[in-house]
């Protein structure tokens, strides 16, 4: 049942935190100009144009640009883009090879900027082993850092922890605070637990 309950909270967590999660736009800029604004260092263009090329959206998919336009972007020090490059090298999909390291690097990145996804997708990583040593305490450590700005998959996470006595005592008192936060910030799945 855990194992079952784990898998299920980093499958929920790779599809809320997709790039086609957080809209850039909802009106289609011209792909020209974008194209002309994103080679003169526009971050905001670069991430949209990666984001157009990772959907489809209004130009032909081709997830190789839209890394290298993410690239670009976090490169230049974008947090939201250097989310997208972790999850590029983290989820190993979109023709782009796993690398835990690098997703680990760039999340890292965007995580010590305050970006909440990178820091609950780090949490994951450290409770899962992926890429690196499991260490609960670790992971609790990026979990809490996303949990305090409303991030309820870490609520969820930190609950569970609590609920379970992984890395950390029991304490079902704690683990339904973290659950009615998660609950809160709309996470059903923790309204029911």
């Amino acid at each position: 049942m855990k194992i079952f309950r784990y898998s299920l909270l980093v499958y929920i967590s790779l599809i809320c935190f997709s790039p086609q999660s957080f809209s850039i736009s909802t009106q289609l800029p011209n792909i020209k100009n974008l194209q002309q604004e994103a080679g003169q260092n526009n971050i905001q263009a670069q991430i949209t144009l990666g984001n157009m090329y990772e959907t489809g959206q209004n130009i032909p998919k081709d997830y190789k640009k839209a890394l290298e336009w993410y690239t670009k972007a976090a490169n230049q020090g974008n947090a939201q883009a250097q989310f997208y490059v972790g999850r590029r090298y983290a989820d190993g999909a979109l023709n782009i090879p796993k690398d835990y390291k690098k997703a680990l690097e760039w999340y890292t990145k965007a995580a010590n900027q305050g970006n909440a996804q990178a820091q609950l997708n780090i949490g994951i990583m450290y409770q899962d082993g992926l890429g690196v040593p499991k260490d609960a305490r670790k992971s609790l450590e990026w979990y809490t850092k996303a949990a305090n700005q409303g991030n309820a998959q870490a609520q969820l996470n930190i609950g569970i922890m609590y609920q379970d006595g992984l890395g950390v005592p029991k304490d079902y008192k704690k683990a339904k605070i973290y659950f009615k936060q998660s609950c809160l910030n709309k996470l059903q799945i923790s309204c029911d637990l």
